[in-house]
Formats: structure tokens, C-alpha cells, sequence
């Protein structure tokens, strides 16, 4: 970027400018998401929770048909990076696929449902589409405010990384980005993928970003997440997770989240030019962040209680409207007034979805 598109951004111009497709660049576990209605004999019959989030077992096989077959199905694209650069991507609206996505899915009706759910969403996806197994799905079954949560990764586990990353016209896409976001989820897939996309982007002094995703994340993929870490400029997650992370990693003070926002940040690091920056939410409570040496408190915007549906995209959220600001070059403060804008607007939404444009300013 010139310096007179830079300063035309941070004085608040138009923001096209700096803008390019392809800037921003997701990788992760493509779900499509199938919200419905339903009863709590629906819920006992497939033995489920209310308000829960568990991995499909074969018992819930049946399950995934009988719930398109509702009055009322909404289908969104899902799953946890594509959430966020979806979300990016509305925070910027113009241009259109200044967001890249790569994924695997099946050949079949869902996976078509979900290329175009991504195209609506003007995100630039290009899915890896084999044939062994059918397009990961995430049943939404909604009872009043509550919603049960049932993934059934199937062919989000089935990216293969020559067939795919290490095309010359997909490889392309990725050289083009100056941002790259990955979820920790993705650690289960294919790290070899996530390997390769954080070296690019050290060696090319581009930025990086690593969500820690889920607690199990930090306990049963650790060496893999340590390989990647020493290329992550960018680590983001919630409080548990900072607190499992700290532990299995053996940082004493475990229970302390500004602690444990400095030491994340001192881990090794490849690419000394940049500074790692190391952001955890908590909830209604204040996100925590660490500027150059200091660790700084960002209150979350007010919201009453009665106004919140539910919080289950919240965190990737807040990741789409930080990735919005800094794609833009915006400066860290921006970056998470940007998050806690995207987030207060998903939670008061059922499922990751949002207005036809932000009113952000």
C-alpha cells in the first residue's frame, strides 16, 4: 500500500483504496449450517441437550435428513474460519471477494447449497470437492432460545493438501493475501496446510493469525499447534481456552488471563519485525490484549441481557470484524472496536448471521 493510501485509510477515506481481492485469506472446516424448529421429542429422540455443541455419533445419521424435512430450514455457510472471513467480508461490503476461502467438501446437493450461500456472501471460495464423503453439516436445533448444536465434519476432514493448496492457481490466491486467518479446529485436518500458508506469510513479512478454537484443541493437537506458533503473529481465543492453553504448556499462573496474554505473546518467534499480538475474549467481561509491552483492557460494548439470542458465533465474529479493520491496515484499538461491533450484532441474531449492511463507524 502507498503511504497516501495508507494515510487515506487511517484519517477514515474510503477504505476501497486499499482494498483487493483476495487480501484476506481463511482456510478452515466448511459446514453448512441447518437451522430449524423443532420439539423436545425431536431432542429426546436423538438424545440431545437444549443448548449443547457435540460431534455427530452414528445414532444422528437419520437425524441431519429428518431435519431438512422441517417447515422452516434456514441454511447458512458455516464453520468457524469461514464464519469469520464471511463476517470480514460484510464488514467491508465493497469490494466484493476481498476474502479468500479454502475448504473441503463433497460432491452433493449440501455442497452446492453451500457454494452459493458463500457466493451470496460475496466470499471468493474455492472448496476442494471429493467424493468419498458428503459436505460437512451443523444441525441448529432451535427449541424457544435455546440451540442444540450437532456437527458432522464428514468431508471438511477430507482437505488434502497436494490436491488442492499446493495448486499453482490456488497457491496464487494464497500470494495474494497480506492477511491470513486459520482456526485452531483446522490443527485436526491438516497442519501440514496450516504449516505452509504461516511460512509464506513470515518469510513475506505478511500477518498471520492462529485461533486456539476449543480447550481439546490445546490438549490433544499441542505439538502440532507448537509448530505453528512460532509463525503466528496474531493468537486469538476465548478465556477458557487462554487458561487450558496455559496449562498444558506448564505457564503457573493459569488462572491470571492478562498473565497469560504476555507470556503468549514472548513465545518463540520466526519473524522478529513483527510483534506477536495476542487477543482473548471473555464474554461481557473486558477483551484482553497485549500493545508492545503493555497487556490492555477493551471494555465490550453495553447489551441487555434480554436482548442477547444467542452467543454461540460471538468469538468468530468478533474475529470477522477484527480481521475487517486490520486488513485495512486500521491500528489494534480499531481492530477490536471493529470485533466487539461484529460480535454485539451476531448475538442478538439466531445462528452467524447479520443485517444487510453494518452501521459501523
Amino acid at each position: 500500500m502507498s503511504a497516501v493510501d495508507k494515510l487515506h485509510v487511517e484519517q477514515g477515506g474510503v477504505a476501497d483504496i486499499a482494498l483487493s481481492e483476495n487480501a484476506l485469506f481463511g482456510m478452515g472446516n466448511p459446514l453448512l449450517d441447518i437451522s430449524a424448529v423443532v420439539d423436545k421429542d425431536f431432542l429426546d429422540k436423538y438424545g440431545l441437550k437444549p443448548n449443547d455443541q457435540i460431534l455427530a455419533e452414528a445414532r444422528h445419521k437419520a437425524m441431519f435428513d429428518e431435519i431438512t424435512k422441517k417447515s422452516k430450514v434456514e441454511y447458512h455457510a458455516g464453520g468457524s474460519t469461514q464464519n469469520s472471513v464471511k463476517i470480514a467480508q460484510w464488514m467491508i461490503q465493497k469490494p466484493h471477494k476481498v476474502a479468500t476461502f479454502f475448504g473441503c467438501i463433497g460432491t452433493d446437493h449440501f455442497g452446492e447449497i453451500l457454494k452459493q450461500k458463500a457466493e451470496e456472501a460475496h466470499v471468493d471460495a474455492h472448496y476442494y470437492q471429493q467424493t468419498d464423503e458428503p459436505t460437512g453439516t451443523c444441525a441448529a436445533c432451535i427449541t424457544g432460545n435455546n440451540r442444540s448444536l450437532v456437527a458432522n465434519l464428514a468431508a471438511a476432514n477430507r482437505y488434502d493438501k497436494e490436491k488442492h493448496l499446493d495448486l499453482e492457481n490456488n497457491w496464487g490466491l494464497v500470494e495474494k493475501a497480506r492477511v491470513y486467518y486459520i482456526a485452531g479446529f483446522f490443527l485436526t485436518v491438516s497442519p501440514e496446510s496450516i504449516l505452509k500458508v504461516a511460512k509464506h506469510a513470515s518469510e513475506n513479512n505478511k500477518t498471520f493469525g492462529l485461533n486456539l478454537s476449543a480447550p481439546f484443541i490445546s490438549q490433544y493437537f499441542k505439538e502440532d499447534m507448537m509448530k505453528v506458533m512460532p509463525y503466528v503473529d496474531i493468537l486469538f481465543g476465548n478465556e477458557t481456552e487462554a487458561a487450558t492453553f496455559a496449562k498444558e504448556q506448564g505457564f503457573e499462573e493459569d488462572d491470571d488471563i492478562a498473565k497469560i496474554a504476555r507470556w503468549a505473546q514472548t513465545l518463540p518467534k520466526v519473524n522478529e519485525k513483527k510483534q506477536r499480538v495476542v487477543v482473548f475474549t471473555q464474554g461481557k467481561d473486558d477483551t484482553v490484549a497485549t500493545i508492545g509491552e503493555k497487556v490492555t483492557m477493551f471494555p465490550v460494548l453495553d447489551i441487555d441481557q434480554n436482548e442477547i439470542v444467542d452467543t454461540n458465533g460471538a468469538g468468530d465474529a468478533f474475529v470477522g470484524g477484527f480481521l475487517s479493520a486490520l486488513v485495512q491496515d486500521r491500528p489494534l484499538a480499531e481492530c477490536i472496536r471493529a470485533g466487539h461491533y461484529a460480535a454485539n450484532v451476531i448475538i442478538r441474531r439466531a445462528g452467524c448471521t447479520f443485517p444487510e449492511k453494518p452501521n459501523f463507524h
